[in-house]
């Protein structure tokens, strides 16, 4: 029987050395061709040494040699070594194998640190981070000794774990074997705290005696990240001016992501100039972050001019400029940006089609949208839940409610978003019962709606006249655990406020747990509206004691609060308190409340001093000058010229509202000159503009029914002459049992 021979190294030196070197330069074929000629020439390979470089090529090039190989070193009898079963578990563990290379392991007769390297280094690589940390912590207490890949390895698995506990055990680890000396796990620990609590990263950070580029780089970005931009910012600043470190592209690109948030934009220009002055912006990463920065803080020409002067652009690059164009409103722009990128021969991505959509949901142009409707099925993008929703809201805005409701029904999953957006849908065109509908279907499906799904919801109920609907909104709500959300529960009060609901109202405000100013604004509109100004006034001291200030709506529904009560003192009072503050800027709605409240107020003298002064900077247009001319209307003792000027004025600017007529008509039938308030209804019909007339409704047997002054339906004369009777007969009574 014929053995195959068995070579010592000393004799196959040349063949030893090419494998290595071949291994060394990466030229795994040619290591494998140089083992599989030596094997098929009958020589046996007994050399520890050579098993690593050759597994290492099957790992990169060939599993099934490498099972092969591990069948050999078993039949050599040479699996016993443990260098060599090293070499197998890296195998496994390098090709995802992980069952076979804990296998290996667990039959190892010696297992040194390299074997527990292995393992959990393969664990933690594969995601399994739990694995990874439990074997790790079990082989310290046998005595390993980890190396710094795989502590930092550790370290960025409870990184992704978030624990801090886990992090803080790990923590006196590094300081008991002096691992935090070592820079690279201590810039991983920083990190790892970074993620979890910057309280604690503070704290490294400030005993870090050297701090490199990373450490600030790492702390600067965590700050951003936990919403203390502001902090992030002078970071940046003292890494620059005290240590004078040399910056690196991240630290720049958090710094920008800083001025983003606070929306810092002359911050962020002086950090442009910074950024072309070392040279940075030849960097793709540091320009994409530069477009969205100007993009962000609403200065699009700059990002403009950012995105030209890019030596180099990818798909980032023109996403990043075509989205800040539809976030300021430059739509136009948009669509000439993606013509010149269909130019450039540059593919559109999911995030282009989403942005062109939003162009066309302001120009509530179906064609575009039926155009990106075709591009997105040619690109396969119809399994895109961003995109397709995105579909059935601009249908929806182009009133092809028909088309939104046929892409959704073809939606093979449906996410919360997909319905909600669905019953968003028919509500903005009208069609709450069939939003209602799709809300009720969503149930059924055991999709757990959110607060946009209820306050899509509550949208769709306030459509109707009577407040049964709108109730069940609510107790949905409630079942739901949204109730007491900001969002929830300031829509819900706006609903009842809405009906003249004020009590409820005030319940639903108080159960809000976390109130905002949009809370405080949306309460104190509801008590104005509801003949309450005394509870708005209140309700805004009640919010300043809170520390929450007032916003430019805050302000609005305080000045209309007390315009429609009658506190005129108070409103100017107040005025005069906001302009003051110089905390927001007053709008010229601001100042078009006010003349209605000096109106109001009988002070029409004031009013157009007012409105004279603020015609010397500005046009004021039709809302002040009509506010204006109500007052003129219940003022009788108004100055004659000052009602001409008004009327003049509000007809200029509203040639075809019917509202501006209908005032002066019923100004001048208030103080008996009929011809003049004839005139005036005449010119509505010579002018052909379309009034739009006021109505009352009544429910009768469950159902709602709308009438204007001289309809002729017989049902609702009849319903009416009858309700009249009933009150007639009550009045009778009473009065009998009052004598």
């Amino acid at each position: 029987m014929n053995h195959p021979a068995i070579i010592s190294v000393s004799k196959l030196s040349n063949w030893v050395t090419q494998i290595k070197q071949s291994s060394i330069n990466k030229r795994w074929q040619e290591v494998l061709s140089l083992y599989n000629h030596k094997n098929k020439s009958g020589v046996q390979l007994t050399e520890p040494s050579l098993f690593h470089p050759l597994l290492k090529a099957c790992s990169a090039i060939s599993f099934t040699h490498g099972e092969s190989l591990h069948a050999s070193v078993i039949k050599l009898g040479v699996e016993s070594c443990t260098s060599i079963a090293n070499s197998i578990m890296d195998f496994y563990s390098k090709t995802g194998l992980m069952n076979s290379t804990l296998n290996v392991f667990n039959g190892m007769e010696t297992r040194d640190s390299v074997s527990r390297n292995i393992l959990i280094s393969g664990y933690i690589d594969h995601g399994d981070f739990d694995r990874g940390i439990y074997l790790f912590m079990q082989a310290r207490e046998l005595g390993f000794e980890p190396n710094v890949s795989t502590l930092v390895l550790v370290i960025q698995a409870i990184h992704n774990l978030g624990i801090l506990h886990e992090a803080q055990k790990m923590h006196g680890y590094m300081i008991k074997t002096g691992f935090l000396s070592v820079s690279s796990v201590r810039n991983s620990l920083l990190l790892m705290y970074a993620s979890i609590s910057m309280e604690f990263a503070q704290k490294v950070f400030d005993e870090m005696s050297d701090r490199d580029v990373i450490a600030w780089s790492v702390m600067i970005s965590g700050y951003v990240r936990s919403g203390k931009s502001h902090v992030a910012l002078a970071a940046f600043k003292e890494m620059l001016s005290q240590f004078r470190t040399e910056v690196d592209g991240q630290t720049v690109v958090s710094a920008l992501k800083a001025c983003t948030s606070l929306k810092n934009r002359i911050t962020g220009r002086t950090l442009h100039g910074f950024i072309l002055h070392k040279g940075f912006h030849h960097d793709m990463f540091i320009g994409n972050s530069l477009i969205d920065m100007y993009s962000k803080c609403n200065d699009p020409d700059f990002a403009f001019q950012a995105w030209k002067y890019m030596p180099i652009r990818n798909i980032v690059s023109w996403n990043s400029l075509l989205s800040g164009l539809v976030c300021n409103g430059k739509h136009s722009e948009a669509i000439n940006l993606f013509d010149s990128m269909q130019k450039s021969k540059i593919e559109p991505d999911a995030v282009t089609l989403v942005n062109l959509l939003q162009v066309c949901k302001h120009f509530a142009n179906p064609l575009i949208c039926k155009c990106i409707h075709t591009v997105t099925l040619r690109k396969n993008h119809e399994l895109n839940k961003l995109i397709i929703n995105t579909l059935v809201d601009v249908y929806a805005k182009c009133n092809l409610i028909c088309f939104a409701e046929k892409v959704f029904n073809l939606m093979k999953i449906r996410d919360t978003v997909s319905w909600s957006t669905m019953i968003a849908a028919f509500t903005h065109c009208g069609l709450p019962d069939e939003a209602i509908e799709v809300f009720n279907e969503m149930m059924r499906t055991q999709e757990k709606p959110n607060a946009v799904t209820v306050l899509n919801l509550i949208e769709a109920c306030s459509y109707y006249s009577e407040m049964k609907r709108p109730k069940s909104a609510h107790g949905i709500a409630i079942r739901l655990g949204l109730a007491t959300e900001t969002i929830v529960g300031t829509a819900i009060l706006d609903v009842y406020s809405s009906y003249g609901d004020i009590v409820t109202s005030k319940k639903v405000f108080h159960q809000i747990i976390n109130k905002n100013v949009i809370s405080f604004s949306a309460m104190i509109a509801a008590c104005g509206m509801n003949g309450l100004p005394r509870d708005a006034l209140c309700l805004l001291t009640e919010m300043e004691m809170h520390g929450i200030k007032p916003n430019s709506v805050t302000i609005l529904s305080v000045l209309s609060a007390c315009s429609h009560g009658g506190l005129i003192n108070e409103g100017l009072s107040f005025f005069q308190k906001f302009i003051k503050s110089q905390e927001v800027k007053p709008s010229l709605e601001h100042y078009s409340c006010l003349v209605d409240l000096l109106s109001r107020g009988g002070k029409l003298d004031l009013a157009m001093e007012l409105i004279d002064q603020l015609e010397k900077g500005q046009n004021v247009g039709a809302s002040a000058w009509g506010a204006l001319l109500s007052g003129c209307r219940t003022s009788y003792n108004g100055n004659n010229n000052i009602q001409e000027i008004v009327v003049k004025h509000v007809l200029e600017s509203e040639p075809n509202n019917s509202n501006g007529y209908m005032l002066a008509s019923n100004m001048y039938a208030a103080r008996s000159l009929w011809d003049a308030a004839a005139r005036f209804r005449a010119m509505v019909k010579d002018k052909q503009v379309k009034v739009v007339a006021g109505y009352s409704m009544v429910h009768v047997d469950n159902a709602c029914f709308k009438f204007i002054a001289g309809d002729r339906n017989q049902f609702l004369l009849k319903e009416i002459f009858d309700t009249v009777e009933e009150l007639h007969k009550c009045m009778k009574m009473k009065k009998i049992q009052v004598n």
